[in-house]
């Protein structure tokens, strides 16, 4: 006997059934606007800031580090000496014009972006919250982080408010009367809006520094100047050594002033026998004149000299000693004042002399000054102290094409001996020169006389006008003053409620609220709460009375 088996279709579950399958959560798909939605509400919020903030600080960290072409040439120009295997790193990653840099700009324009997308829609906020009254009385004041309960048996309710209200005022709160649902009188208060007021004026400072800091660095410019004693500069762009400007500077623009180095004066140390030969002072002392007027002033490192809207600035000094170089029939074909560069703390200096023209070759020499003559060990010359006690110029001489006629700009502080031959000095027959002040001395192989002359100090200066300054200086205060109203201005709403007790007397509520945390919060409320309660005045004719 076969026995059939007929299936059914199993019955639907309803929806709250718990053996009811539960679909998969499925995402929508967003369209493009509505990722750029999500991309903009993840840069404008407070945490993004914060780790724009903290990346912009540690992508300023290599300006610091290393050598910037707008403000230390120079220094780029050793530090790629020094360091010629790192060359295609530092070009790479733009680390000689950090602050110019597509990286740094990258966050410095996300950080701004940022913070304008945080800071609108607080002030917004913040100008309805100042608008609105404060807010109604909640229902259970006894639930308030801060609370106290009194009972006044000969007060009525609406003179405890009113005074409650006029309290409040003297303390500088917003306050209203509400009337509840159940009846109930109260008075709701609030202050402490200077609070947020503070922290939306540290964010728009911020603002304020990066644009003053984006925008006004193309009004900014700076220039070098080796000046020796008794030379004259004229601000023109051409008259700087080198001269970095902003994009939106122009030759109009520059201040136009000369300047005079009349004297450079240095104060050693004496009476310390480890400090011997240690600067005290540098004084720079110079005229100026601008408009006609003339001025003596003097310039000292971190005391700079402002002159028609720059600084001038102390940067170092050196010895620039006066050669004289004749050819065999004594004809003078180069004189000049030549700024050696130092190179340690007693001024051994080295310096680059180029002749092109007047001698049966091109002549250039590399020479050393030793201020004051020391002889080491090795025979080897040396500078003892950085005074001109006794100074002493070795050259070595070089003879070819000195590159001048090329077109290509070539510093006067370097001499590129590749296509040159040593005549004098280490590694030739010949000796190196020796010079000393007043005593001509031959040149190789018939090419004339070079005579050591005076030896003038020469000041380094830098020139530097920055209209951002102040703006910067008033957004700074403004940062701070924003920073310390929302660290030290407490937010807070008190409520004082009123009612008629069952056995007569009216009950005083004061409760408050804080943002954040107050812990002078209840004490605030307690004081309030003795101050609407009344001083119960001692019986007449007590014990304590005289008897009459």
């Amino acid at each position: 006997m076969r026995v059939s088996i007929r299936s059914e279709q199993a019955p639907q579950l309803p929806a709250d059934h718990v053996d009811r399958p539960v679909d998969e959560p499925t995402n929508p798909r967003l369209s493009v606007s509505g990722w750029a939605r999500w991309a903009w509400r993840q840069l404008t919020s407070m945490r993004t800031a914060l780790v724009l903030l903290l990346l912009l600080a540690v992508a300023a960290i290599p300006g610091s580090l290393i050598p910037q072409r707008s403000s230390d040439p120079n220094g780029v120009i050793q530090f790629d000496k020094t360091n010629p295997g790192w060359m295609w790193a530092v070009d790479l990653l733009q680390l000689h014009d950090v602050f110019g840099s597509v990286w740094f700009s990258a966050i410095y324009l996300l950080l701004f972006a940022s913070l304008i997308g945080c800071v609108i829609p607080r002030i917004r906020h913040h100008l309805t919250a100042l608008l609105a009254p404060p807010p109604a009385t909640p229902r259970n004041l006894s639930r308030l982080p801060a609370h106290t309960r009194r009972v006044l048996p000969d007060t009525p309710p609406g003179a405890v408010l009113d005074a409650a209200e006029k309290a409040l005022r003297r303390q500088r709160y917003r306050t209203r009367r509400v009337r509840g649902d159940d009846g109930r009188d109260s008075v709701a208060a609030e202050r402490g809006y200077l609070r947020e007021t503070g922290n939306l004026l540290f964010h728009v400072a911020l603002l304020a520094v990066l644009v003053v800091v984006g925008v006004g660095g193309g009004f900014r410019f700076t220039g070098q100047r080796v000046l020796v004693e008794g030379q004259t500069f004229a601000s023109t762009r051409i008259a700087y050594d080198s001269f970095t400007a902003g994009r939106f500077i122009t030759d109009t623009q520059i201040p136009t002033f000369s300047l005079t180095l009349d004297r450079f004066r240095v104060d050693y140390v004496l009476d310390n026998v480890n400090a011997l030969g240690m600067p005290k002072t540098f004084d720079a002392q110079v005229t100026t004149t601008t408009g006609g007027t003339r001025q003596a002033s003097s310039i000292r490192v971190n005391e700079p000299l402002s002159v028609a809207g720059t600084d001038i600035y102390l940067l170092g000094n050196g010895y620039a000693p006066t050669l004289t170089v004749r050819n065999p029939a004594g004809k003078i074909v180069f004189r000049d004042t030549v700024p050696f560069l130092p190179q340690d703390a007693n001024l051994t200096s080295l310096g680059i002399v180029k002749v092109p023209d007047g001698l049966a070759e091109q002549v250039g020499l590399v020479g050393m000054l030793y201020p004051t003559r020391a002889t080491t060990a090795s025979g080897a010359f040396a500078s003892s102290y950085p005074d001109l006690l006794d100074p002493v110029v070795t050259f070595n001489v070089y003879v070819g094409d000195l590159g001048l006629n090329t077109g290509v700009p070539v510093s006067v502080y370097a001499l590129d001996t590749s296509t040159l031959t040593q005549i004098a000095g280490r590694g030739t027959p010949t000796p190196a020169l020796q010079l000393v002040p007043g005593t001509p001395v031959p040149l190789p192989d018939g090419l004339g006389t070079i005579e050591l002359g005076p030896i003038p100090r020469f000041a380094s200066l830098e020139i530097a006008a920055d209209p951002t300054q102040t703006p910067t200086l008033i957004a700074a205060v403004a940062a701070m003053a924003g920073l310390a109203l929302s660290l030290f201005v407490p937010r807070r709403r008190l409520w004082v409620r009123t009612t008629t007790g069952r056995r007569g007397g009216t009950v005083l509520e004061v409760a408050g609220l804080a943002r954040g945390d107050d812990p002078r919060l209840q004490p605030t409320v307690d004081t309030l709460a003795t101050r609407l309660t009344p001083t119960p005045t001692p019986p007449r004719g007590g014990s304590d009375d005289p008897v009459p």
